[in-house]
């Protein structure tokens, strides 16, 4: 399967292990001397709009990627806490 970069950034990375959104692919890390692939690099998220920064980028080397398939990039990756996003789990209860 071929496929551009234009293509890997329409991606989303997920964690194989615990199937955490890492995010979407940002940038490619290329080796210039032997012209291959060495990571994929996912830039962190804003800090409250953007006026404190942003958060730490995130960088897969090409070893742990498992599968590239239509929509999603499966990674084998131990993902940084901060870096998991939460789903939502529904209301919760409020005890008096």
């Amino acid at each position: 399967m071929n496929c551009s970069f234009y293509e890997l950034r329409h991606k989303e990375v997920i964690n194989r292990s615990n199937g955490c959104r890492i995010g979407f692919v940002d940038d490619l890390e290329i080796d210039a001397t032997c012209a291959k692939l060495k990571s994929l690099i996912i830039y962190g998220g804003f800090r409250c709009f953007g006026l404190f920064g942003r958060k730490n980028d995130y960088i897969i080397p090409w070893e742990n990627i498992g599968l590239i398939g239509e929509d999603t990039i499966l990674v084998d990756w131990n993902v940084p806490p901060q870096a998991q996003k939460k789903f939502f789990n529904g209301f919760k209860r409020r005890h008096k």
